[in-house]
């Protein structure tokens, strides 16, 4: 019998090498798949991640598990997924953190998010806007910065997260305002203290400040998307400022693969994301955080992580960050 064994498994192999490469990605996924999520429960990316998790239940017929591993501005998430197995069983759920900013922030990362990665699908697009307390006398991007320029060294702006520091200090870089930078551990902090006027102004995600300037708590001067976003169509982009024509800096959200994981696996996965976006349901739970669905394939994506990487690190030289 225990001559058998060997035999027989040798036996399987070859019969597998025999079949189609696609009808061995049909046994995918045969265990319960974790979909890592480099911040914590709520968050936007975690929301993202449980709308599609959904979506592969019910396609796969299978186990898909979110599980939220916070911390280090993404590293430690971002660890773990390139160093699981590339078999498809393991996902990341991941943001522009991870992927655009931190190579330029931190001196030394653990992970490449290039090298140690394979682009599943692109899942979506958050903008962000800056925002001032109705009672300063600035209606517009440019009005503001005339205000600032006339008391230079006294206003401040507040930030919460990684992509409102790299809009700040890109707009005060490029149109040479002396500002005071507050850095906050998350956004809502950045709404709080706008609206109780102890800011100048913040750079806030469109989700956690929309619903206040729509009952005009807030006023919303720029948002951070080369064009308009379609989502507050009225708001003008950074770009049409005097000065600050070509900028953009977006947040956006992706689904990622740890490198090597079967491409008939990574095109199963995008095939349900492309379907999910199409979804009137999930459009209406993307957009109820200010998020726009970005459909397109994985050679999509791994185009646009290498445009984002070089634009967020662009953006972060011209702002004077140094990485820690």
């Amino acid at each position: 019998m225990r001559r058998l064994i060997p035999a027989l498994f040798a036996l399987t192999l070859s019969f597998l090498a025999t079949l189609p490469a696609e009808s061995v990605a049909q046994t995918y996924p045969s265990s319960p798949v974790r979909i890592v999520v480099p911040f914590a429960a709520g968050s936007a990316t975690d929301i993202v991640a449980r709308l599609m998790a959904d979506e592969f239940r019910a396609e796969f017929n299978q186990s898909f598990v979110v599980d939220n591993k916070p911390g280090g501005s993404a590293q430690i998430g971002a660890e773990i997924v390139a160093r699981a197995a590339a078999d498809g069983h393991t996902l990341f759920m991941t943001t522009n953190t991870s992927h655009s900013a931190n190579p330029h922030l931190f001196k030394k990362l653990s992970y490449d998010p290039i090298r140690d990665f394979a682009p599943v699908a692109n899942v979506t697009r958050i903008p962000v806007i800056i925002v001032v307390n109705p009672a300063l006398p600035v209606r517009t991007l440019a009005e503001l910065i005339a205000h600032i320029k006339a008391q230079p060294g006294k206003v401040s702006f507040g930030f919460g997260n990684s992509i409102g520091q790299v809009v700040g200090a890109s707009v005060a870089k490029r149109a040479g305002l002396d500002v005071i930078t507050v850095p906050y551990k998350s956004t809502p902090q950045v709404i709080a203290d706008t609206l109780a006027g102890q800011l100048g102004y913040g750079v806030a995600d469109m989700a956690s400040a929309q619903s206040l300037v729509a009952s005009g708590k807030l006023r919303a001067l720029a948002v951070s998307s080369i064009r308009r976003s379609s989502l507050m169509p009225d708001l003008p982009a950074i770009s049409e400022t005097p000065g600050l024509d070509g900028f953009e800096v977006i947040a956006w959200i992706a689904l990622f693969a740890p490198a090597r994981t079967p491409t008939d696996t990574i095109s199963r996965l995008n095939a349900v994301v492309q379907r999910a976006l199409t979804k009137p349901a999930v459009r209406e739970k993307l957009a109820g955080f200010a998020s726009e669905p970005a459909p397109g394939s994985p050679d999509d994506l791994g185009r646009f992580v290498r445009e984002q990487l070089d634009s967020w690190g662009r953006s972060i030289r011209e702002a004077g960050i140094q990485p820690e």
